[in-house]
């Protein structure tokens, strides 16, 4: 169950990664709250290399990061840098033009959170985001209904949050087939004499291994073919030639800083 306002909300819980100051979305607290436009829309992802990604994103996402599994919940994120605080897709708040931007940062500042106690999804705001002043151009609320801005933001939130769930299975069942394995990307730089230099481990992370779904019985492969998991699969395994161009990106934006 999913509901626009907090009232009577109680025992919110979950934590999400950019949301520093969330608040349940209620005409009382945000009554007289809009939106602006804001020069630096995402800046907020300025200072992270990962950003959660949903299943039925892996193909056009995978035009432009590597598509990785991290953590023991093997949650997929994009690679988006090389260090943990450098984002080489993000400049000054702005998107490269040419990548794909996640829903899960499309969907910010708005986010469900879940009301334990009356068992259903509250629909928050980060309050810290720069986007939310008093008598801002588009209003939270028309009176004390929800705005057709707001109705906008839940729908998109209730979709993403069907995706959660469809990634989330898709997830378990790469795991019950045990097609995991854990990877690594590497860079060799070449010292000045052009011979190679020590080769540098810059992440590890989790993977489906090629070799494994090869060796999967006919009748499961028929399966994932069926349920769409194997082309999404795919979609993953090439992206992850996508590592060669995060080392063009961090060595062209080092010798940038350095000219």
């Amino acid at each position: 169950m999913t509901d626009t306002t907090a009232q009577n909300a109680g025992g919110l819980s979950g934590n999400v990664l950019f949301y520093s100051q969330p608040e349940p979305l209620s005409v009382e607290a945000h009554g007289k709250l809009g939106v602006k436009a804001v020069d630096k829309p995402y800046a907020f992802i300025g200072q992270t290399n990962i950003v959660p990604l949903t299943v039925t994103e892996f193909a056009p996402a995978a035009l432009s990061y590597p598509v990785i599994f991290v953590g023991e919940s093997k949650q997929p994120v994009v690679a988006m840098g090389l260090n943990p605080t450098d984002n080489l897709f993000v400049t000054d708040g702005e998107f490269r033009a040419d990548a794909y931007i996640p829903a899960y940062a499309r969907r910010y500042p708005f986010v469900y959170a879940n009301d334990d106690a009356q068992q259903r999804m509250i629909l928050c705001i980060d309050r810290a985001a720069p986007y939310f002043i008093e008598g801002g151009d588009t209003p939270l609320f028309e009176g004390t209904e929800p705005s057709a801005y707001v109705k906008n933001a839940m729908e998109f939130c209730n979709n993403f949050e069907q995706e959660r769930l469809r990634t989330e299975s898709f997830v378990k069942v790469l795991t019950d087939l045990d097609l995991f394995e854990v990877k690594e990307a590497n860079f060799t730089p070449r010292n000045a004499d052009g011979t190679p230099g020590q080769t540098q481990k810059l992440a590890e992370y989790f993977a489906v291994s090629e070799d494994k779904l090869k060796a999967l019985p006919a009748d499961k492969l028929v399966e994932l073919r069926d349920n769409g998991a194997l082309g999404q699969i795919y979609a993953h395994l090439v992206s992850l030639a996508g590592w060669d161009r995060l080392i063009a990106l961090a060595l062209t934006r080092q010798a940038t800083a350095n000219a």
